[in-house]
């Protein structure tokens, strides 16, 4: 073969491989990559591709400025992989970081350690890929997992590590620091004036006033649909008050402009001094809340702080031994469910059945649940309780293929939007059964919780399940409220019932509310029904069902079969 024939293929040959390299270079930067071969020894660094994915102050051959840009958190790790002493060659992975005029730029770098005649780390080759947008998710979404999503502000649970981690210092440290818990006050009828459009931008508005108003070192939270909880830290008794009328101050100092209009708002606070009134954060949410629901009766604007009394701490201990029988019930299966009978007012037959919690004691004394369910829902363990009256519902709507039932959703777990989601997520699991499902929420929780409960009956209604309200005319929901609700049903508070044929002017509140109900299109159950006399004036005013011991007593082993 000539040498023309020789260079030539030897032309070819170097061709074909930098064709090989070019199609690998491109690859790694279409794949975010750069490869590079650390020379430790050296203390150099070669690059192949960096300037695509790196910037460009930190394209270069020099080690020790390349170390010198890393964020320090995440130099340690690759520092570690360097001074590693082992004649072997290992792999390696790690995250690291730099800083940039875009932010914070983020890239994995993964290759082979190769170690000299000593053991100590000579050379590292492999990629650097750019991780930055994966980095940037991660940060959103644990963002979100601590953030309300309406506010900014910390969520419950977050503001709740927080207030743990203060009353802890402040134990730790001889000092004291406070909770407060400020309201919206009267956000329901903001809602049903303005809208909820409007009654999201009071609550945005409100959140920020407060948050301006704090010092640097408190925080801030959303706590419910109206609440923010806020940690004072370092605080005497005397500046608790101070706070809550600067906070107060800031927010009925001028009107919320809302796309609806002008809104003026106030809201109330409650307070509680830790640790002296409270050694937990659940213990000091807990009296916070109590604290806020002196101050509201007292109307809008209001404040109080609680205050430790005999009596009080008496109650408490009382609370705290029921809700560990409560726990105990719970762990030896001994909280059960009764059934009682709902009937239709004009055929007197049953048209479902309402499960209503019973705790069998040890020696089978049953107790009812105004006995035990607000012990459980003073002490925070009201949601287990909920938990286990939605799962034997649905175990029993499963075994029992033309049974409806209706189970009960208490205020606290009303108030708590994530338990909220919960409860339909675990419905959407058992569709087949949601159609004879009837979740009764009280009137208070409606009020109270109006945003949050409005979103839950609108998903539980999606699955099919209908919606009462339960104890209607205890509190003061109005009936455009229930229809914007879209709730299926009232009950009437058992209070305007009982020995109604005695009693004038109950029957004119219960022929009112029954005459709004209809037009509305909202079926009413009369609770506490106790004799025929009183069920036929109920009948006559329209009343469509029934319940009461007169037509069946609430029973833990029914004849279904």
């Amino acid at each position: 073969m000539s040498n023309a024939a020789l260079q030539k293929r030897d032309n070819v040959a170097q061709l074909g491989t930098l064709e090989d390299e070019l199609r690998l270079r491109l690859s790694a930067q279409a794949a975010g990559a750069a490869a590079f071969d650390w020379n430790v020894t050296a203390g150099t660094i070669g690059w192949d591709g960096a300037t695509d994915i790196l910037p460009l102050h930190l394209d270069s051959r020099d080690a020790g400025k390349f170390l010198d840009n890393i964020a320090p958190e995440r130099r340690t790790a690759l520092l570690a992989v360097l001074d590693t002493h082992s004649p072997a060659s290992t792999a390696f992975e790690l995250d690291i970081e730099f800083a940039s005029a875009m932010g914070a730029v983020g890239f994995t770098m993964a290759g082979t350690r190769m170690a000299g005649e000593d053991g100590r780390t000579a050379r590292l080759v492999g990629l650097m890929r750019d991780t930055t947008e994966r980095s940037r998710e991660v940060r959103r979404l644990s963002y979100l997992a601590t953030r309300d999503e309406l506010t900014g502000h910390l969520n419950r649970n977050a503001l709740r590590e927080e207030l743990s981690t203060a009353i802890d210092s402040a134990k730790a440290e001889s000092r004291h620091c406070a909770f407060l818990v400020a309201s919206i006050d009267r956000l329901a009828m903001i809602n049903d004036s303005f809208g909820f459009d409007a009654g999201e931008e009071v609550i945005m508005g409100v959140g920020e006033r407060l948050s301006r108003t704090l010092r640097g070192s408190d925080i801030i939270g959303r706590v419910a649909g109206n609440k923010f909880g806020v940690v004072l830290k370092n605080c005497s008794e005397r500046e608790i008050t101070v706070v809550a009328s600067r906070l107060r101050a800031s927010v009925r100092a001028n009107v919320v402009e809302t796309r609806s209009g002008m809104v003026a708002a106030t809201c109330s606070v409650g307070a509680v001094w830790l640790p002296q009134a409270a050694s937990t954060s659940q213990e000091a949410m807990l009296r916070a809340e109590q604290a806020l629901d002196k101050a509201r009766a007292n109307g809008r604007d209001g404040f109080a702080c609680y205050q430790v009394s005999n009596q009080r701490e008496t109650a408490r201990l009382r609370q705290m031994q029921i809700a560990d029988e409560v726990v105990l019930a719970l762990k030896e299966n001994r909280l059960k469910l009764a059934y009682q009978p709902i009937v239709q007012a004009r055929s007197r037959k049953v048209s479902h059945y309402e499960c209503l919690l019973r705790l069998v004691k040890p020696d089978g004394t049953v107790i009812t649940a105004g006995n035990f369910v607000p012990a459980a829902e003073q002490m925070g363990i009201v949601h287990l309780v909920d938990r286990f009256a939605l799962e034997a519902t649905i175990a029993q709507l499963k075994a029992h293929k033309k049974v409806t039932l209706a189970v009960n959703v208490s205020g606290t777990a009303a108030s708590d939007p994530a338990w909220l989601q919960n409860f339909v997520d675990h419905v959407r699991t058992e569709k087949a059964v949601a159609e004879r499902l009837i979740v009764e929420l009280t009137e208070t929780a409606a009020l109270h919780h109006f945003e949050e409960n409005a979103r839950f009956v609108s998903q539980l209604r999606e699955l099919g399940v209908r919606v009462a309200i339960d104890d209607f005319g205890a509190g003061y929901t109005s009936f455009r409220n229930l229809q914007m609700l879209h709730v299926d049903t009232v009950k009437i508070d058992g209070s305007y019932v009982e020995d109604l044929s005695r009693s004038p002017e109950n029957q004119v509140f219960v022929r009112t509310l029954v005459g709004l109900a209809r037009s509305f299109d909202i079926k009413t159950v009369a609770e506490w029904v106790g004799s025929d006399e009183d069920a036929v004036l109920l009948q006559n005013f329209g009343v469509d069902y029934f319940q009461g011991f007169h037509f069946g007593e609430p029973l833990l082993n029914p004849d279904w079969d």
